[in-house]
């Protein structure tokens, strides 16, 4: 869909009526959820020998479902973490749930595979499945969850009354558009985000902060963060105890980390070259003008991570070599591998989606939250009714729930840009992105990396984010982690289950597949990545540190103290 506006009345009535019904559905389009349906029941009506199969289904496997039913000593489900308790072992309620596990075998079996059936559809009717499955799984009602029963006896029903709180609770929370009454008591600025620095450069899109140093001695080389535009900055300065700012600054950094303004309706035409120009070149400018002479170590972080790419790129063609590395954190630049997501981000539905952006001028983060909801409905959703409605239990508050409750919304043009140029038409690695009027290509891209991708992300695939090495010609020092994609990046030394693979490329060596990479790489048990990142980082500076600035910015001109980290665009709600 182009930006431009509706031409005439009629298309004026359809852009209104479908980004109201958009709302609906948290940016789902109908219209191609349906034909994803039928397209899928009309391949399968023509696969006759696909039919028989499933029809005999039951029969064929009869040997491992009656040792599934009789297997009383193993845990109903096998590894499914959903009927892992005790209770599901006994009958009837093991019955109930291999039962539903056999159903969603066999909807497993019939959404794949099916004969001539588009890659795209099969995935999206996949989809579509689970997410009814989940929705009727026996976990999620009372009659059928034995440890709903057994809490029920065991507090003499209180867990009634506890749960009918917590959802009367959410209900007046989600009318009145308040947080989550779990992510209330821990306060930004006051608990979260309160490492020491200064706001020392504000324009209409970010606060660049700079941190106070922490260590007697410093390397000459700062560190620059981009977070993603999606989010609050102080996922990477959450407590004290995980942050990562306080952790570089520790290790004898000079850190700065943007902070983006949350747009509202009067921001719907900041587009692709504002993020680059205002934020990002911005933010290097500054920093170059308060250390000058000095090449810059450039971090991104999910979305921040393809705009470091991409200034990576575009400085690189023109010769601005102000950059000594580049690292990626669960960041992607191709995106023919981009996961999950996708199922949301086919032509059809960015359509949908620009129109209901070009109603409102933005992206809200609620609309957002939606679809990762269905991503993940067991973990993010269903969970919690059962948890908090039916058990009557309230989840426990935790620094990570506060931060994802705080998201930021995207700009019309800039959403609508980053789908189209970025996640359809890959247009970055194929050449066709241009920004300010410049094509940009990886290619260009002149310094070493290091790339980091967790096990368990839904946003950022790591075999999507392993894709770095097919798209630069420089050092790649990739490191594949445990967890998701933020724990996995929030990931400090010390935490206990944590591990990580690391292997270096180096230009010449041939390309490993990433199969074959997991057996190259060197595995690091109970251990953090950033030790490996500041290894890394140390590598490519200057071996003398220095003494650290004795004060933050600079004395006057555009780059002096504005206010106290962590500024004020972190508070825009």
């Amino acid at each position: 869909m182009s930006e431009e506006k509706p031409e005439n009345i009629y298309e004026v009535i359809d852009t209104l009526f479908q980004s109201q019904q958009a709302r609906l559905t948290h940016g789902m389009s109908p219209a191609l959820l349906l034909d994803d349906l039928f397209s899928w029941i009309n391949h399968l009506s023509s696969s006759p020998g696909k039919l028989l199969k499933l029809a005999t289904y039951p029969v064929a496997n009869a040997q491992d479902i009656l040792k599934r039913f009789i297997d009383e000593a193993g845990p109903a489900g096998g590894k499914d973490r959903r009927f892992s308790a005790d209770g599901w072992k006994i009958w009837p309620w093991r019955f109930y749930a291999e039962t539903f596990l056999l159903q969603e075998d066999w909807w497993r079996e019939a959404t794949t595979n099916v004969s001539g059936l588009d890659t795209k559809v099969e995935r999206a009717v996949g989809f579509q499945a689970r997410q009814f499955l989940d929705a009727v799984a026996p976990i999620n009602f009372p009659a059928t969850n034995p440890e709903v029963i057994k809490e029920t006896i065991a507090s003499k029903g209180m867990n009634w009354v506890k749960g009918m709180t917590n959802a009367q609770e959410d209900m007046c929370r989600m009318i009145t558009g308040k947080q989550p009454v779990e992510t209330e008591g821990l306060e930004v600025g006051k608990d979260l985000a309160v490492t020491p620095g200064k706001v020392i450069f504000r324009n209409r899109l970010i606060e660049l902060i700079q941190y106070k140093p922490r260590a007697e001695s410093v390397y000459k080389e700062p560190v620059l963060i981009f977070p993603a535009w999606i989010m609050k900055y102080y996922i990477l300065d959450l407590s004290p105890q995980n942050s990562l700012v306080k952790w570089l600054l520790e290790q004898g950094h000079n850190v700065f980390i943007m902070s983006w303004h949350n747009p509202s309706r009067e921001d719907r035409d900041l587009g692709m070259d504002d993020y680059y120009r205002l934020g990002a070149m911005a933010a290097i400018d500054a920093v170059s003008a308060i250390f000058p002479n000095t090449k810059i170590h450039l971090t991104g972080y999910c979305l921040g991570g393809t705009l470091a790419l991409i200034t990576a790129a575009a400085m690189g063609k023109v010769g601005d070599d102000r950059l000594k590395t580049l690292t990626l954190l669960a960041a992607q630049g191709d995106f023919t591998e981009a996961g999950e997501i996708t199922l949301f981000l086919r032509e059809g539905q960015v359509e949908f989606l620009e129109k209901m952006m070009w109603a409102q001028g933005y992206l809200d983060s609620s609309q957002m939250a939606g679809a990762f909801k269905m991503l993940r409905s067991y973990e993010l959703l269903w969970s919690k009714i059962v948890s908090e409605y039916l058990m009557g239990q309230k989840s426990k508050m935790i620094d990570l729930m506060v931060w994802n409750a705080d998201a930021t919304r995207m700009p019309y043009k800039m959403h609508s840009e980053y789908l189209n140029n970025l996640f359809l038409h890959n247009d970055f690695v194929e050449g066709r992105l241009s920004i300010e009027g410049r094509h940009v290509v990886p290619e260009d891209i002149k310094v070493p990396v290091f790339a980091v991708g967790t096990e368990k992300d839904h946003v950022v695939p790591w075999h999507s984010a392993y894709k770095i090495h097919l798209i630069v010609n420089t050092s790649v020092t990739f490191v594949l982690t445990n967890g998701g994609h933020n724990a996995g990046i929030v990931s400090e030394p010390g935490h206990r289950g944590r591990y990580y693979r690391i292997h270096e490329r180096v230009p010449g060596d041939p390309y490993l597949s990433p199969a074959s990479w997991l057996t190259r790489s060197e595995l690091n048990q109970s251990k953090s990545w950033w030790s490996a990142w500041q290894n890394w980082i140390v590598k490519y500076s200057s071996p003398d540190r220095v003494s650290p600035p004795t004060s933050l910015g600079t004395p006057s001109g555009p780059y002096k103290q504005i206010c106290d980290a962590p500024g004020t665009y972190i508070y825009e709600k």
